[in-house]
């Protein structure tokens, strides 16, 4: 039986010794080749090599952090992958990470609260060196409560409220008020906005823009809200279905929705349902900048948050706190959205 088989077969993971007793050398030299192996022969270095080779040998991360004093992998929390908002935000912390040496790992808590805390929870236990958190939009007191051991943290897409913690956000207020102020450019009158429940923030911001667009219109536009359960698909075609069933006096000629999901379920409901053209009976213009609304039968407007700015500066931020959490000065980041005119607004462009 070699070396390597004896190993697996007690039921246990190769060991710094066990390449150091197969290799006939010292533990120290064993850990030279891991880390300084310029200090080592190169024949001493090939033998070891081979050890590590043939059983499978790999280092305890998270054991050579604690002994070194230095961690360099980061936890990032999104919420829903399914949104390319989020994505966004996980390739520009991964940018910013992996140019400073750091390795970042995604986890996503696919809007379950207790997700969500498993995940803080098992990154505290793998002792990475900070955690990046977008959180799920009603657990913010929860996630403020979370510091796990000391471990620094950065808030993406939402303001904290804590003095304790970095965050960085997008300025909803003024997304909702430019969706608005680009329907009424475009001559609409009678609109609409959909979303929520309004306990959500970043949708009761966005309701309040539009509010303010509506007001400096000084009576000349008239809004509407229509709440909803969520903001997924399915529950933008149940306000869909509801539109199209009105009378044509009663439709609105456009929608504000709180997000491109919603937005999407709500032009296909429309379309499949119904007589109505889009843009020229209703306009519609979502949030986010979602990729699943690109590629619509309409492609559908939105409002574009930076989300690869906005995962680019938490990394910073989360970096310059592991590195000098003396120093440090929490920030709190908020970032401009901008109107990404498309054909559900528009209309198709002419070539």
């Amino acid at each position: 039986m070699t070396a390597s088989q004896s190993t697996r077969r007690s039921g246990r993971e190769p060991s710094i010794a066990d390449v150091a007793r197969l290799a006939g050398v010292a533990q120290g030299t064993v850990s030279n080749v891991l880390n300084r192996p310029n200090k080592v022969s190169e024949k001493t270095r090939l033998r070891v090599e081979r050890a590590i080779d043939s059983l499978g040998f790999v280092r305890n991360g998270t054991a050579r952090g604690l002994a070194s004093g230095t961690r360099t992998t980061i936890g990032f929390v999104i919420a829903d992958v399914s949104n390319s908002f989020f994505l966004d935000m996980a390739r520009g912390a991964e940018e910013v990470a992996q140019l400073a040496g750091n390795t970042l790992l995604l986890a996503n808590s696919d809007m379950d609260l207790s997700k969500q805390g498993a995940y803080l929870n098992l990154f505290d236990e793998e002792r990475v060196a900070g955690i990046l958190l977008a959180p799920l939009p009603r657990s913010l007191h929860h996630a403020a409560s979370v510091r796990p051991h000391g471990r620094p943290r950065v808030i993406l897409n939402a303001d904290s409220g804590s003095t304790q913690v970095c965050s960085v956000a997008v300025d909803n207020e003024l997304g909702g008020y430019l969706a608005t102020r680009h329907l009424i450019e475009l001559g609409k009158r009678n609109l609409v906005f959909v979303g929520g429940p309004e306990t959500l923030i970043p949708i009761r911001d966005r309701h309040r823009g539009a509010e303010r667009a509506v007001i400096e219109a000084h009576g000349e536009v008239r809004l509407d809200f229509i709440p909803t359960h969520e903001v997924r698909v399915e529950d933008g075609r149940k306000v869909g279905h509801s539109i199209a069933a009105r009378e044509r006096a009663d439709v609105p000629d456009g929608i504000v929705a709180g997000a491109d999901l919603l937005a999407l379920g709500m032009l296909q409901s429309i379309v499949s349902e119904s007589d109505l053209r889009i843009p020229d009976d209703i306009a519609i213009i979502g949030y986010d900048n979602n990729r699943s609304a690109w590629d619509s039968i309409v492609p559908i407007s939105t409002v574009s948050q930076p989300g690869e700015e906005m995962g680019r500066n938490a990394a910073r931020l989360l970096l310059e706190e592991v590195h000098a959490p003396g120093t440090h000065i929490h920030q709190h980041i908020v970032l401009e959205p901008t109107v990404v005119a498309r054909q559900s607004t528009i209309g198709p462009r002419k070539n």
